[in-house]
């Protein structure tokens, strides 16, 4: 591995074979100082309990939190993020201040909105109205806490209107434009603009300075990196050498328990050396 970037763990996706609360010291045990999760709770805004526990967990373990998402609606049954929902906004909006206090304790400071599937019987341009609303009062939250909006392309989803690099791009340049948000990222998954057919290289290269954080695994099969044949260390080589200096986030499906996943990367380049920040938009 040319490049040098600083590796933290998915653990929504990666060691599912234990209890959630129980991943953070898996993760830890396997060498990794740095974790990152997606909304891990059913509903919007969960109980005190609940988050006093995942806090704990995440603490005890003895890693940094470096990236949570807000929620995003009924994952496993197709929902794909409620930004862009009308009839889900006040959700969201109750899940900023929950999200973001959840960063705070644990000193998380980058959050991802996934946009939403469009629906039927409503406007895309409806939809769009709504998503920019909801990212500038998400953006505006953050700001009063120093931390950064992330805007993701996902595959896998035909209803999910972004697509490329570019899709994400132009909702945060309508947000900076319309409401002022200058906090709000690309969310670069390489897997993801892989299997779009986005120019990964031209995406990367082009748009190197709006990159809040990047997450990998292999094309085809979303495996580990080697699994497959994307050249992801020349990619995230290229990334570094254009200024990208934060975290990468591992998000792939292991083959097997998660421990036994990390063959291809040697143990003392899953700690993390120094403490990486997620730049800010310099405009």
């Amino acid at each position: 591995m040319k490049h040098r970037l600083p590796y933290t763990v998915n653990l929504s996706i990666l060691f599912t074979e234990v209890p959630l609360l129980q991943r953070p010291a898996a993760a830890k045990a396997a060498g990794f100082d740095a974790a990152e999760f997606w909304w891990p709770y059913d509903t919007a805004v969960p109980a005190d309990a609940e988050v006093d526990a995942f806090v704990r967990a995440v603490r005890d373990a003895g890693v940094r939190l470096t990236g949570l998402n807000f929620f995003a609606g009924d994952m496993p049954g197709g929902d794909r993020g409620v930004v862009s929902w009308p009839g889900r906004s006040a959700e969201f909006r109750d899940n900023i201040d929950v999200t973001l206090a959840i960063g705070e304790q644990l000193g998380c400071r980058a959050f991802n909105a996934l946009y939403g599937n469009r629906i039927d019987g409503v406007a895309p341009a409806e939809q769009d109205d709504v998503a920019a609303e909801n990212l500038a009062l998400a953006a505006e939250a953050a700001e009063r806490v120093g931390a950064t909006v992330l805007l993701e392309p996902l595959s896998a989803a035909p209803a999910y209107p972004l697509r490329t690099a570019a899709d994400a791009i132009a909702v945060i340049d309508r947000a900076a434009t319309e409401a002022g948000s200058r906090n709000i990222r690309l969310l670069a998954d390489l897997y993801h603009l892989a299997v779009n057919g986005d120019d990964v290289a031209g995406a990367l290269a082009g748009h190197a300075d709006r990159i809040g954080h990047v997450q990998i695994a292999d094309v085809p099969g979303r495996g580990a990196p080697g699994t497959g044949g994307l050249d992801l260390d020349g990619l995230l080589l290229g990334l570094q050498t254009r200024g990208y200096a934060s975290w990468v986030g591992l998000e792939y499906k292991p083959e097997g328990p998660s421990a036994d996943s990390f063959d291809w990367l040697p143990r003392e380049r899953r700690g993390a050396p120094t403490t990486p920040t997620t730049r800010r938009d310099p405009r």
